[in-house]
């Protein structure tokens, strides 16, 4: 089940990931690689005592046999995957490549992060239900 809503799993963490991700923008500005971005929000929340998994490997798997695999840019405290975006703005294909991480694991929580002209963020729910 996909859902969208500010009241869902995990909401006091992706808050303060949240508040992370505008700290770093708000210094850095637009611009910079997604890999800046990355790597300052990695600081960030290491900062703020969260533990952080950089670049996780996801396996996608059909029938048993794995057929592919992901990067996550981003895991924070094992239960949000951070897909982090460079972009003049989000677009639908982002958010489906933030579903398909959440469906390819057992992670429940996603948040999009774009460092674009303007901030933008999108929160999403994948329950394994």
């Amino acid at each position: 089940m996909i859902e969208e809503r500010m009241d869902m799993l995990h909401s006091e963490l992706t808050e303060k990931i949240i508040k992370a991700f505008y700290k770093v923008y708000n210094t850095l500005g637009y611009g910079f690689l997604e890999k800046v971005y990355e790597n300052a929000l990695v600081i960030e929340l290491k900062k703020m005592g969260f533990h952080i998994s950089q670049q996780y490997n996801i396996k996608v798997y059909y029938d048993g046999v794995i057929v592919g695999d992901y990067f996550a840019d981003i895991i924070v405290e094992d239960n949000v995957i951070i897909e982090l975006k460079s972009a003049e703005s989000l677009r639908k294909e982002h958010k489906f490549q933030l579903i398909n991480y959440l469906k390819a694991t057992e992670k429940e929580v996603g948040l999009l992060l774009n460092f674009g002209k303007t901030p933008e963020f999108k929160r999403a729910i994948f329950t394994n239900d």
